[in-house]
């Protein structure tokens, strides 16, 4: 799931500390670094993006399958996604937000097994909401939900709890949303595996030095 990376349209809570065009950068280099991590991979990737009628092709590589969302609203156009996407066949399908460029490739694996019991895979993230669901059949757990509050994950439990849904929860991980989470990304990115699988966010928040001018004479 994922914006269209418009300055002034993204991450506009870390834009109000490192400014709009930095951060706009800096979601990009987030969207890059999934689709040269994910494009070739086992699994099929699809880019869910919005809004639908920007080229949303034209940021990702050639050949990436990109699919607007629809719907009035966040927990809408993830149901309509899974809907969507089950409707195609998938049997399995897992939904990432496009800020957690370290979402580690055991989640991925723990989420995609956890589905032989369970009906939904949550990954919490730490401002609570989730950074990851999963399902194997379509089940409603957004319905009714306001999204991008602190109670995102505590709602959508208890919205499972009802319907009898068989929860299972991945590590919890933080997402990108104000410069503090920046300090910890900076952190990640000086471990090299890091720097090697994300190496636009990498060059976002590493710029090389700019050459020095030498005088004549």
């Amino acid at each position: 799931m994922a914006r269209h990376p418009t300055v002034g349209e993204v991450k506009t809570r870390l834009a109000n500390e490192i400014g709009a065009e930095r951060a706009c950068a800096l979601y990009t280099a987030f969207l890059r670094d999934f689709d040269a991590r994910f494009a070739r991979a086992a699994r099929t990737l699809v880019w869910a993006f919005h809004p639908p009628e920007r080229d949303f092709a034209a940021v990702v590589s050639a050949g990436s399958r990109c699919l607007p969302q629809e719907g009035a609203d966040l927990g809408a156009r993830m149901l309509a996604c899974f809907r969507r996407l089950r409707g195609e066949g998938f049997g399995r399908v897992i939904v990432i937000g496009a800020d957690v460029p370290h979402v580690r490739d055991e989640w991925l694996d723990e989420a995609e097994a956890a589905l032989d019991r369970a009906d939904v895979v949550l990954g919490p993230s730490e401002d609570g909401g989730y950074y990851l669901i999963a399902m194997r059949a379509t089940h409603d757990v957004f319905s009714g939900i306001e999204m991008s509050t602190d109670a995102v994950l505590e709602e959508t439990l208890a919205r499972a709890a009802r319907a009898n849904l068989r929860v299972h929860l991945l590590p919890p991980t933080f997402d990108i949303d104000e410069a503090a989470d920046l300090a910890r990304l900076r952190d990640l990115l000086r471990q090299e595996e890091w720097r090697r699988r994300l190496p636009h966010t990498t060059a976002v928040l590493f710029p090389p030095p700019l050459p020095q001018a030498t005088g004549e004479g």
